[in-house]
């Protein structure tokens, strides 16, 4: 399988909100102990644990898809996972299915563009500005305070999401790991 975290390089999008894929891949790198792969070849940072793979696209959002191809060709992977933000979702909601549109996300229609529009999402809830204009600066822009205060524990609730897909069907973690509302304190 092929974990792809979603992001922009570079340390002044390190903790903006569309980087939040790059976020989880991480703590997954942490967690599994992954080993880091000599990745020239792919425009991108790749990581190995077990039989599987860990990619933070460093082709900027937009063409994530060119990095993730690479890699998937080149270890002919089938299974594509990708860990992205998603404006249409409120703060701290996990949400999980394969397939669909990319609802304006530049980092997916990259994707779907090149390996197909066939693979799993993990949809990150990033919830969205006041104003249809603030698009942009919002996106990255860092969390507030009071998300702070909850990002490792959602950060750690997608991980194990993730790890629980190494071994289950994508309906069986959904049902598990679903987060439809994060309630900030």
């Amino acid at each position: 399988m092929l974990i792809v975290g979603l992001g922009n390089p570079g340390s002044s999008y390190e903790f903006t909100r569309h980087n939040i894929g790059f976020m989880v891949v991480d703590a997954l790198v942490r967690r599994q102990n992954a080993t880091k792969l000599s990745s020239s070849n792919f425009e991108g940072d790749l990581y190995k644990f077990q039989n599987h793979y860990l990619l933070k696209p460093l082709t900027f959002m937009n063409l994530s898809g060119d990095s993730i191809v690479k890699v998937k060709n080149f270890y002919k992977i089938d299974e594509v996972v990708v860990i992205h933000d998603d404006l249409d979702l409120p703060f701290g909601t996990l949400r999980f299915k394969k397939g669909g549109g990319d609802g304006g996300h530049n980092g997916l229609k990259s994707t779907d563009f090149r390996i197909s529009k066939e693979y799993i999402r993990i949809r990150m809830g990033i919830g969205k500005p006041e104003h249809k204009g603030e698009v942009t600066s919002y996106v990255l822009g860092v969390f507030n305070p009071k998300e702070q205060e909850h990002l490792s524990e959602w950060i750690d609730q997608a991980c194990a999401s993730i790890e629980s897909l190494l071994e289950n069907s994508l309906d069986d973690v959904s049902s598990l790991h679903t987060i439809k509302k994060f309630q900030l304190k």
